[in-house]
């Protein structure tokens, strides 16, 4: 009969038990099937010969050109109606691109025609191989702000023209070897530890830094007189000190007043979409025009700086320009290597932008191979590093461009261009150039993604304004480098200091959140519980040990203090944890000593596939107990406080 009740017994406890679900071990794999899973989802997440699979060799084979050119693939379904809309795009670019281009090179401390030579060949090359519809290939202003204080901090461009042009083509050289090696290799996600703030805050500081450096011509100062510095103590010194033997009034009053046709004709381009063409031909104009006037009024004669003679022709060849042995190897590698990371940097974003816009998918690793050869043939041709374009990409998209054709467009219109017209440019006034550039870097300066970053992320507001004041008071260079140092300083600080939180029971339910973000949730009496929201590694293990440990110790005092019962269980929710190492094991195994000589139990709660994986492997789920590894938080506080959990 008491047999029969116990049995009895046992039945009825069953059936109210909840069934607690174990932590399940993944089947062990061997070492190189772990690497090559590894090696597959860091550099091949996206599974890129996909479409290979199950084709014939020929397939495989016109597959493997199209990967390369995908001009083949868009290209057998282009049609009339997007030759029509390309073409309109292609004229309304080079519109704009032409006298950009002029002002750009002059940015970079080169002759004009280089900036015209680097949307010719380039365009052409992107077109085949590029990826995006809608970007617009060529010189710009941080770019060429950038190299060229770089470049003149090795040589002086004035006293060395030579030597100065040289580098700059090795530099543009192993900008694209850096941008194609990226590709190939598909480390694209490198580009990605320069944080959006911190482009934010660096474009912002180059906006006004390239503004600063244009009243030089803004204002008729001489070459000679104006400081070779970037940085805006440097300038405004410069700019003052000539204000009463070296400003020309004329020169001001074509600046000024074309100036302020071109920031007119952008706000009614932005306030009506249909006149967006206005705002893209309105550089064009204004060259046109400032260049009818000084040719009549002769105002050269009076002070007015003009650009005087642009080399008329196509691209010469400048491979044996390159320097490939010597002293400015290094050099050049060096300045083309960040060159071509920022270039790379502002195509990316620019391309999916306006691949999100248009709901295509933008393949990165292509991009940069694409930018890459068109840097690397580009050396070889007269040009300097070319990327995309913000304000000629978003004419292009405005302009109602369907594919890359626009830019072929625009590359016959700037051959044209320099095979017929660049005699024309001879009496045009350094002061337009000037003035279409500050219009074009105005648009750099984003108040309202500074607002945003500061509502969002504080930390993320100081790698922002880094950046930005490194441009302004020191350079170009140091203000990147600021970005850089800011962004890894906040990577660093989220690896080493993650965050952990105390949990606790939402009521009526079996869900276990922070107490700080619920402050409904109950901690279960005898029971501490804590969440890690990181990974475990050798950087913060000794603070994950430490700071459970300093919580342990605050809870018992408090607890002690108000006489209520003291801490018998440590649950450690390990949901977020993606992964241990070594040292992670070892802080664990010192926690789970230190506190059994407390008489302290330590729980764990859901340890992921890989987790688990090493906790067995390092024989620490002996140390704890098998018994004490749970599926959840749930199921842990259930077995250890079956009690506790029931009254509640």
């Amino acid at each position: 009969m008491a047999v029969e009740d116990e049995m009895k017994a046992n039945v009825l406890e069953t059936e109210t038990l909840p069934y607690i679900h174990k932590v399940g071990v993944p089947p062990k794999q061997s070492l190189f099937k772990e690497f090559k899973s590894r090696v597959k989802e860091t550099f091949f997440a996206d599974d890129p010969l996909r479409p290979f699979k199950d084709q014939t060799r020929g397939r495989k084979f016109m597959l493997g050109l199209q990967t390369i050119f995908p001009i083949l693939q868009w290209g057998r379904d282009y049609n009339f109606t997007k030759l029509k809309g390309d073409v309109i795009a292609g004229l309304t670019i080079a519109s704009l691109c032409i006298p950009q281009d002029i002002g750009y090179a002059k940015l970079a401390n080169l002759d004009p025609q280089y900036g015209l030579y680097s949307s010719f060949v380039p365009p052409l090359i992107y077109a085949f191989m590029g990826s995006s519809r809608d970007i617009a290939i060529g010189p710009v202003a941080v770019v060429s702000l950038l190299l060229g204080s770089m470049l003149q901090d090795e040589i002086d461009h004035e006293h060395h023209r030579e030597e100065y042009l040289r580098l700059a083509f090795t530099a543009t050289f192993f900008a694209g070897i850096t941008q194609a090696t990226l590709g190939f290799l598909r480390l694209g996600f490198l580009i990605d530890f320069l944080s959006h703030a911190a482009i934010v805050g660096f474009m912002g500081g180059a906006a006004i830094t390239i503004a600063l450096q244009q009243l030089k011509g803004f204002l008729g100062i001489q070459t000679q007189k104006f400081t070779k510095k970037t940085d805006i103590v440097s300038v405004m010194r410069s700019v003052f000190s000539t204000a009463h033997h070296g400003w020309n009034w004329q020169t001001i009053l074509i600046g000024a007043g074309f100036l302020v046709f071109l920031l007119f004709t952008k706000q009614l381009g932005k306030k009506k979409k249909n006149l967006f063409w206005v705002a893209a031909i309105a550089p064009l104009i204004s060259v046109v025009l400032s260049t009818l006037i000084v040719y009549l009024t002769h105002a050269e004669k009076h002070g007015v700086q003009i650009v005087k003679n642009i080399k008329k022709g196509i691209n010469p060849s400048s491979v044996r320009q390159i320097y490939f042995t010597g002293d400015y190897v290094a050099k050049g590698f060096k300045i083309g290597a960040v060159a071509g990371m920022i270039a790379l940097t502002e195509a990316t974003a620019i391309g999916r932008t306006f691949a999100s816009m248009k709901d295509y998918e933008l393949d990165g690793n292509k991009e940069m191979v694409a930018l890459g050869a068109m840097n690397i043939v580009g050396s070889m041709t007269s040009c300097y590093v070319a990327t995309g374009s913000f304000s000629r990409s978003a004419v292009n998209y405005m302009a109602g461009c369907h594919t890359a054709v626009s830019n072929i467009v625009m590359s016959c219109v700037v051959l044209l261009t320099l095979e017929l017209i660049t005699p024309l440019f001879k009496y045009t006034p350094n002061a337009i150039l000037s003035a279409i550039i500050i219009s074009a870097v105005i648009g750099l300066i984003d108040f309202e993604a500074a607002i945003l970053i500061w509502k969002i992320d504080k930390f993320d507001f100081i790698a922002c304004m880094g950046a930005f004041f490194g441009v302004i008071f020191a350079s170009v260079e140091i203000g990147l480098l600021i970005a850089v140092a800011i962004s890894f300083a906040k990577v660093l600080l989220q690896v080493t200091r993650p965050r952990i939180a105390i949990l606790g029971r939402l009521p009526r339910t079996t869900v276990y959140r922070n107490i700080e973000q619920y402050p409904e949730a109950t901690k279960i009496p005898g029971v501490l519980i804590v969440r890690v929201d990181s990974a475990i590694y050798f950087s913060n293990s000794n603070y994950v040990k430490d700071r459970i440990a300093r919580w342990l110790i605050d809870e018992e005092e408090q607890l002690q203090a108000k006489g209520l019962p003291r801490i018998e269980f440590l649950i450690v929710d390990m949901s977020p944890v993606t992964d241990i190492d070594t040292s992670g094991i070892h802080a664990i195994e010192q926690l789970c000593r230190s506190l059994k000589k407390k008489d302290i139990q330590l729980i764990l709660a859901n340890p992921g596939p890989a987790v688990i994986d090493k906790l067995h492997a390092s024989a620490i789920t002996e140390l704890i107990g098998e018994q004490h590894i749970f599926l959840t938080v749930g199921d842990a506080v259930f077995t250890c406080t079956p009690k506790v959990v029931d009254e509640s």
